[in-house]
């Protein structure tokens, strides 16, 4: 039986946060306009129109370029790309084909604790497509609209080498690219929102050979999880066909998300049936070393420095500080809750991994839970670097200060009126506690003849029943001493 290796390369579009699109002055920002109210002769395809070149786009294009390490081009240009599609107004695509910004980088991964280099062809410039809505009528008959909006706004693709060989690894990089992309601030790269799309190219080889069989592209993913289970599907769906004497073939086929499996669309295209050839309405472009150098220097500090950062200054565990720098906006929360109220140097490492804590654990499951982002906190960091104050002075026990901060994630609320309204300030008087103790003890005659037996379990479900009695209010220090006290004397 020949065993195979799976063979992964992925092709990333992400739209540049840039006012106004590619090569026109109507606003890119069309994600809520009304249909077709951000469009003019240019991005409507009309005969006689000149472009002219978005400098931003261009500057985001090679900003990109020079962070994931590639090599830049003292030329480029751009080129029509011909194919007849109901999205294309003009009938072609503005693109780039043999000469753009950058070539031959790369972008570090890791997977299972293994690094990998994953190799960068090409990151090039171009313009996005309209959107096609497909409708039914109330009769049944399906028809298409067409919203030109999106036409025009500029598309930056990220083509990777064919060097990924799992789903794992190709999640890894979609992953740490849009961290990238993201740092920079170049783009939202939102996969859901469609600012961050993803194509990839699979096939196997015997493990033993240099060649591949036949490539596929699978189109249509629209989230990480989708790409995963595409990827995983297709390297199982291509086995599956060689190992029943089948044969691949090279074609594009789009994920079915709600059947879970592939299915094919058409025969893969090659570059000359694109027609390339150099668009005749924009000059090419001579990139000035100088101006390069000057947009290198703009790069900000990004996932990689950071977590290095993270871990040397604030004495963050490294899987720590690799989530906490994996989002952007999560990281910057951090640092905001850092430099609220600054502790002493001495306390910085242990409030820093309070704070790591926090939002790696509770405030995650919050966002998660109702779909938000951290990027507009319902809970800013100065409202909770007050509540790990309140912890801190010891005015409400731990399990409190959950309670506590989930109202003040789904009210805003301070910390401070919400203790209030529900009374859960921490008990810290000796006689309350010890009343809630004796009342534990007498009812519970099992556990407290397990404990004196030598079961320290029986501890824990005792001062468990105390805080539970006092709602979890009872200082637990004080509640652990109280109760071996009172054990200890009976």
């Amino acid at each position: 039986m020949v065993n195979y290796e799976t063979i992964i390369g992925l092709e990333v579009h992400a739209q540049l946060l840039t006012r106004s699109k590619m090569f026109c002055r109507c606003s890119a920002d069309y994600a809520s306009a009304p249909p077709n109210t951000h469009v003019c002769p240019v991005c409507l395809g009309m005969p006689g129109v000149l472009p002219t070149i978005n400098q931003q786009a261009v500057e985001y294009s090679i900003m990109t370029a020079l962070a994931l390490h590639c090599a830049m081009s003292d030329y480029t240009k751009f080129d029509r790309k011909n194919y007849p599609y109901p999205d294309l107004m003009k009938g072609y695509q503005i693109s780039q084909y043999d000469a753009p910004f950058g070539q031959g980088g790369w972008l570090a991964i890791e997977v299972n604790g293994e690094k990998k280099r994953v190799g960068i062809t090409r990151v090039h410039l171009e313009e996005d497509v309209a959107k096609l809505i497909h409708r039914t009528s109330p009769e049944g008959e399906a028809y298409s609209l067409v919203d030109v909006n999106r036409a025009g706004v500029p598309l930056m693709e990220v083509v990777g080498e064919p060097d990924l060989r799992s789903p794992e690894e190709a999640s890894q990089y979609l992953m740490k690219l849009r961290s990238i992309l993201q740092y920079l601030g170049v783009s939202t790269a939102n996969m859901e929102e469609g600012s961050f799309r993803c194509d990839a190219n699979i096939s196997i080889r015997p493990e033993s050979s240099p060649d591949s069989l036949a490539k596929v592209e699978v189109k249509n993913m629209n989230s990480f999880k989708a790409v995963y289970r595409a990827m995983e599907y297709e390297a199982k769906r291509q086995r599956k066909v060689t190992a029943e004497g089948g044969k691949l073939v090279q074609e594009t086929r789009g994920w079915v998300e709600e059947k879970g499996k592939t299915v094919s669309q058409r025969s893969k295209e090659y570059a000359h049936d694109y027609r390339y050839f150099p668009e005749p309405d924009l000059p090419p472009l001579v990139l000035n070393r100088d101006w390069v150098e000057e947009i290198r220097l703009k790069i900000p500090e990004l996932p990689e420095a950071r977590r290095d950062r993270f871990v040397t200054e604030y004495g963050l565990p490294l899987y720590d500080a690799n989530l906490l720098t994996s989002s952007k906006a999560m990281a910057d929360y951090f640092e905001a809750c850092l430099k609220t109220g600054i502790p002493h140097s001495l306390l910085l490492p242990k409030r820093a991994k309070t704070v790591s804590n926090w939002l790696l654990g509770e405030f995650s499951r919050l966002l998660n839970a109702t779909s938000t982002e951290i990027s507009n906190p319902r809970v800013s960091p100065e409202q909770f670097c007050r509540l790990l104050d309140v912890i801190d002075k010891g005015d409400i026990s731990g399990a409190s200060a959950k309670t506590v901060f989930e109202e003040m994630f789904n009210t805003g609320k301070s910390a401070e009126e919400i203790i209030k309204e529900q009374g859960l300030s921490q008990i810290s008087d000796t006689s309350e506690i010890e009343e809630a103790v004796v009342q534990v003890i007498n009812s519970n005659a099992q556990p407290v003849a397990d404990f004196k037996a030598g079961k320290e379990q029986a501890l824990k479900f005792l001062v468990g029943q105390i805080m539970k009695a006092t709602r979890g209010r009872a200082n637990p220090k004080l509640v652990n001493e109280l109760l071996k006290r009172k054990l200890e004397e009976g």
